[in-house]
Parts: C-alpha cells; sequence; structure tokens
C-alpha cells in the first residue's frame, strides 16, 4: 500500500493511504454478535497488507473496542498508528447530565483509561470525537496539547468540527487531522470543511467512506439488516429514501464495471484521487472485505470517470441528528 501524510507539525503523521475503521467490531453493526477473535485476525491482516491506521474510540463498546485493539496490538505495536478518541461520555449516570465533556479534567481523565485500556504508553492519534458547546475549544485542545508535552499523545485531531472551530483549535495547538463523514453518499464537508483544512494543512480522515455499506451495492432493504442495527433508523435508509437513493449505487455501479471494479472500490478510489493527506478508514469484521478494500489502493479513475462520479446527485434524507459541527 502507498502512504501519505496527515498534516505538517513535526513532518506530519506517515500512514498507509487506507486506515481501518473498528467500531463495527464492537458496536452499532454487531447484530448482538462479535466475534473478537476473527476480528484480532482482521486487524493482523491489515498491518500486513500495509494499513498502518487502526482508528478506535473509547466509546465503541463501549470500552471493549480499544481493549480488543489493545489485545490485537501485542507483539505489533511498532506497526501501527494507533487513533482513539474521547468526548462522548460513556456512564451512563453522567450522560444525564452531559453527552460531551470537553472539559480539561475530562481530557486527562479519559486519556489514562484509553491508555490503560490499549496496553500502550503513548496514542499516536488523539481525537476530540464531538465538540463540547459548553466548553472553549481553546480549553479542550489546551489540555490535549498537555498531553503531547507530557508524552502521552503525539498528534491531535478532531472529529465533526466546523471550520471556526477548527482554526480555533489549530491556533491552539496544531491540528494534525480533521475526521468526519465524507463519501459519494455524505458531500457535506466539500463545501467549507475541506477548503479549511486544506488551507490549514490539516489532514482529512473520511469515516463511513463506503457510506455506513450503502455504496457497496448490498443493501436495498433495512429488513436485511440486524434489528439492532442503527442504520435501521437513520433518515437515508428509512422508507421511500432508501429506493430513491439506490440511483447512486446504480451511477458507481456503471463506472466500476468499466473499471472492472466493485462499487466499494470506486467509491474508496473517488476518495483517494482527491488527493494527498486524505485517507478513508473502511470497517469491516472480515479479511475477505479488508482485502477487496485495499484493492481500491490500485484502481485509477480517470478525468470523465471522477466527474462522472462528481455530478452524482445528493442522497435524499438527512445523514442523521445533529453532529456538533456548529462553530462554539
Amino acid at each position: 500500500m502507498k502512504n501519505t501524510t496527515l498534516g505538517q507539525v513535526d513532518g506530519g503523521l506517515d500512514v498507509g493511504r487506507l486506515g481501518l475503521g473498528l467500531m463495527g467490531m464492537s458496536a452499532f453493526y454487531t447484530g448482538n454478535s462479535t466475534d473478537d477473535d476473527e476480528s484480532v485476525r482482521v486487524i493482523h491482516r491489515a498491518l500486513d497488507v500495509g494499513v498502518t491506521l487502526l482508528d478506535t474510540a473509547d466509546m465503541y463498546g463501549p470500552h471493549t473496542n480499544e481493549q480488543l485493539l489493545g489485545r490485537a496490538l501485542k507483539g505489533r505495536r511498532d506497526q501501527a498508528v494507533v487513533a482513539t478518541k474521547f468526548g462522548n461520555v460513556t456512564d451512563p449516570e453522567a450522560r444525564a447530565e452531559r453527552a460531551v465533556d470537553g472539559r480539561p479534567e475530562y481530557v486527562r481523565r479519559s486519556v489514562d483509561g484509553s491508555l490503560t485500556r490499549l496496553g500502550i504508553d503513548h496514542i499516536d492519534l488523539y481525537y476530540q470525537h464531538r465538540v463540547d458547546p459548553q466548553v472553549p475549544i481553546e480549553e479542550t485542545v489546551g489540555a490535549m496539547g498537555e498531553l503531547v508535552t507530557a508524552g502521552k499523545v503525539r498528534f491531535l485531531g478532531l472529529s465533526e468540527a466546523a471550520p471556526e472551530t477548527i482554526r480555533r483549535a489549530h491556533a491552539t495547538h496544531p491540528i494534525t487531522a480533521l475526521q468526519t463523514e465524507w463519501s459519494l453518499w455524505s458531500r457535506e464537508p466539500e463545501a467549507e470543511i475541506l477548503p479549511t483544512v486544506r488551507e490549514l494543512g490539516i489532514g482529512f480522515v473520511p469515516y463511513s467512506p463506503l457510506g455506513r455499506g450503502f455504496l457497496t451495492g448490498t443493501i436495498r432493504s433495512v429488513d436485511e439488516l440486524a434489528e439492532d442495527d442503527f442504520r435501521r433508523f437513520a433518515p437515508r435508509f428509512s422508507g421511500d429514501n432508501l429506493q430513491a437513493n439506490v440511483r447512486i449505487v446504480q451511477q458507481v455501479d456503471e463506472v466500476a464495471r468499466a473499471v472492472g471494479a466493485t462499487p466499494g472500490q470506486v467509491a474508496l478510489a473517488w476518495l483517494l484521487a482527491k488527493g494527498e493527506g486524505i485517507v478513508p478508514i473502511p470497517g469491516t469484521k472480515r479479511r475477505a472485505y479488508l482485502d477487496e478494500n485495499v484493492a481500491a489502493d490500485d484502481v485509477v479513475l480517470d478525468a470523465e470517470q471522477m466527474h462522472q462520479l462528481d455530478d452524482v446527485a445528493a442522497p435524499k434524507g438527512a445523514r442523521y441528528a445533529d453532529m456538533s459541527t456548529v462553530d462554539r
């Protein structure tokens, strides 16, 4: 796999052009079942083929996804770039008071918990998972910067932050990566967020680059999803929206046939063709799907095909509830 660089501080963070999102191994897509042994094999396979950026968060599980990654990293820590996140409160009782916490004391407590669960002495990329509307971003990022000084964290990131918030955060301490949903299924970042991070020299890590599985062309009805799969309740998968959105996959599939690839590979190749410093993190629980995703690194789209994909109509239905992108 070819590599790229996220951010510019200290020379940037060198990673494979595709990362691996681990969330689905422990949360939200599980269908009440997990297979940790197979998940560890997927992570090991990812490292074997040059996928270095491994993305988790303290809320996945909660906590169990970090523990899973820690288990997989035993003996292989030096091959991985570990990214995790804090900010979404995982304690059910505490959530009654605040769903998101960006207070400096919470930052410090969260990083120690993640380091313990991961079984490592430093985190390569530490994200604020969601912006706390009650805490100035300067206070949160200032505390995150202290973790860099202390050697607990190497680089800082934000997730689902809006342009002015990104600017203020970057002025407080250099931000290496912004993680936000971006795909042919979710084009919202292209208007303001992508130009902002480009201007500031911040890398972009698109999550859900396969449109929560929709862009693979395998989902035609929510009845195909597990009963506890959160996509059953997402607006774009609901009612008439889902059937209307099938047209997106049909257009992607047309390009896929032309280049001899799968629709999912084309969706990933489209993102990779947007330039350096972009590292999609598709998630999977199966080695076969991992290999399919990794092969997208070799898919070449010509200018006409890129234009055809750029012109794909926006999906019907909201992405989902407010993701705290509003500038605070």
